[in-house]
């Protein structure tokens, strides 16, 4: 990439992130880097938390966050303000000073400082978007919540560097830091230390992810930098591309290893991390009665890496370093390890045997097979369906088709971006035409297979789980058209299915137009409120038991929402902006709504049969009927 194509593209995110009035905007910019983030696996979810906040005496900012899917990490998010100046020059964006970027960082760790220390309280009011998040960090259960403070500044400027005649893009890494807060709670002093990570999210940084077909970021860990720990190992394999390596590993390193690194190392892992259910119970058990016999009762780990750094002293053999790192068995153990200390279980007892493939001069998918075979193989402590597994699954080749070969009443197709990277790559190959294919698949008519789980399990009675979004409903969405359980049938693929996807997608996008974001907005729970509000719409209609359904395909013929349709569903929206305050037991709307506590309340709430059964909806619900027969 050239600083050239970097500025150019920062030309196309200020334009998308331009409100009605012309007006640039932050959460529209966020709304644009978290999905890439996503695809880097940086964080679990496109979704985010608005939390405006900025307080210019105190040097303070934010404007999101997220918690994690484990809950042990907060990440926080803020623009770079100077960086979406559309009036700045070439010259002015070009940043090659770690010390500029650091300027930005510390308006965020004061912010975390001054909020641990219950110093924001009394400034910031209720009604406010950062208050839940302040009054979560100040909590007791807060602090003993979150170990991890993971700092992301988005910031729309080349990073360079001046060496040569030409600057170039470059890369800056900001180290760990390991930060302890005093804090008063209930009148009693205490102290909390939080593992600090910065990460710039430059356009170096979006810019890639988004020309990249395997986006993915690997991750490499050094194990003396890191933990002081070099891991001895034994060879147990060796051929020309291929060797493995097996050790046993102290609990408190894979604990720290989990603690910096979180699901990333699970990426390549089927799983996510399920708690202290069935076989986790019995990890957490014998961690707890019998740590000396761990090694005995339990599977132990496999690791894959694409490289090794080998150090050989007298006759022993160590690991330094491992690059591209997934844990691919063993996640449930590793993430349980860390929870059980975290809850005061000694670990110090406790190791664990590893055995650690590593495939040289492999490409990605060659990896990607390895890794599927040794987890459907070896996997034998909780269940691993072949969904999990998928590479390339057959329900989604068929959407790829059915996109390719229907066109919209209007004469115009969607593109699925079935493969991260896709259309990128077909925009380059057009070179002269590049222009052309844009303007055939603008993004209004593109989708990814994230977008597609999302967009469309929107239809149905899980609000909770699309708010959760990423990986999470993408395999709920795979399980719903893919079941593998003979109760099930698998869902046909075909024209009326892609029409009402289509349709579906549309509806949402429309939604989202509706509600609005920053100023203009209902408020700050549209990733929510969407959701539940179609829910809400799918509960009386498909999902009744009338046999009436709701007539999609006026959405498909129409290409978008009539005026009444509209009108309805923005005051559903509003209703349902405020009874999801109203139902939360959380003064965190946006992280309960991921609850199914609240759906169940919110859906047989006094408000919403009163709202359903109004002249309104009976209108509306009689107008976009069919029935099941038709």
């Amino acid at each position: 990439m050239t600083i050239e194509e970097l500025l150019n593209y920062r030309k196309s995110i200020l334009e998308d992130s331009k409100d009605e009035d012309g007006f640039i905007q932050q959460q529209p910019l966020l709304s644009q880097a978290l999905p890439l983030m996503l695809d880097a696996k940086l964080v679990d979810s496109e979704d985010y938390n608005e939390s405006y906040y900025k307080h210019e005496a105190d040097n303070l900012k934010i404007n999101a966050y997220v918690v994690n899917e484990s809950g042990e990490r907060l990440q926080l998010f803020m623009v770079n303000e100077s960086s979406i100046n559309e009036v700045a020059s070439d010259e002015e964006l070009q940043i090659s000073s770690r010390l500029d970027y650091e300027s930005q960082f510390k308006r965020v760790t004061r912010f975390i400082t001054k909020a641990v220390k219950g110093q924001l309280n009394d400034e910031i009011q209720d009604s406010d978007p950062v208050k839940a998040i302040v009054s979560k960090i100040t909590s007791a259960e807060g602090i003993e919540q979150f170990d991890v403070i993971e700092i992301f500044l988005i910031s729309l400027t080349a990073t360079v560097s001046f060496k040569g005649a030409v600057p170039q893009p470059r890369r800056i890494h900001f180290v760990e830091e390991r930060q302890s807060i005093t804090y008063k709670l209930d009148g009693h002093k205490s102290s909390k230390e939080y593992l600090i990570s910065k990460r710039l999210i430059d356009l170096n940084f979006l810019f890639n992810v988004l020309v990249s077909r395997g986006c993915r970021e690997p991750l490499s860990v050094n194990f003396d930098k890191t933990f002081g720990y070099n891991l001895e190992v034994i060879n147990a394999a060796r051929e020309s591309n291929f060797e493995s390596y097996l050790c046993v590993m102290k609990a408190d390193v894979l604990a720290d290893l989990y603690k910096h690194y979180s699901s990333r190392l699970l990426e390549k892992n089927v799983r996510s991390f399920l708690q202290f259910k069935g076989a986790n119970k019995g990890i957490r058990d014998t961690i707890r009665n019998e740590p000396e016999k761990f090694i005995a009762y339990n599977n132990g780990l496999t690791i894959t890496a694409v490289d090794a750094r080998i150090i050989q002293s007298k006759k022993k053999m160590y690991i330094e370093s491992l690059k591209d790192f997934q844990i691919v068995n063993g996640g449930q153990t590793t993430a349980t390890i860390y929870f059980s200390m975290k809850d005061g279980l000694d670990i110090s007892k406790v190791r664990v045997m590893a055995k650690i493939n590593v495939a040289k001069e492999t490409s990605e998918e060659k990896l990607e097979e390895m890794i599927s075979k040794i987890s459907r193989f070896s996997n034998t402590q909780s269940k691993v369906s072949n969904v999990d597994l998928r590479a390339r699954n057959p329900q989604l080749l068929k959407l790829k088709a059915l996109s390719e070969s229907i066109a919209t009443p209007s004469g115009v197709n969607w593109f699925f971006e079935r493969a991260k990277g896709d259309f990128n790559t077909i925009v380059r190959k057009a070179g002269k035409n590049s222009n052309r294919i844009k303007k055939e698949y603008p993004n209004e008519r593109r989708f990814s297979k994230e977008q597609l789980a999302k967009y469309s399990s929107s239809w149905g009675d899980k609000p909770f789980m699309v708010k959760k979004g990423g990986e999470k409903i993408f395999r709920y969405f795979i399980e719903q058209i893919s079941p593998e359980d003979d109760v099930n049938e698998t869902i046909d693929i075909n024209r009326d299915f892609y029409e009402e996807l289509v349709s579906k997608i549309i509806l949402f996008r429309a939604m989202e137009k509706i509600y609005g974001q920053g100023k203009n907005s209902m408020g700050q729970l549209r990733s929510a409120v969407i959701p539940y509000a179609l829910s809400v719409l799918y509960q009386y209609t498909d999902g009744s038991n009338n046999g009436k359904r709701f007539n999609l395909s006026k959405i498909w013929k129409k290409e978008g929402l009539e005026e009444d349709l509209s009108e309805y569903l923005r005051t559903m929206m509003l209703l349902l902006n405020n009874i999801i305050k109203k139902y939360s037991v959380s003064d965190d709307y946006g992280e309960y709504s991921k609850n199914p506590e609240l759906w169940n309340r919110i859906k047989c709430s006094p408000e919403i049969v009163k709202f359903m059964s109004a002249s309104n909806s009976c209108d509306i619900l009689k107008k976009y009927a069919i029935s099941n027969k038709g």
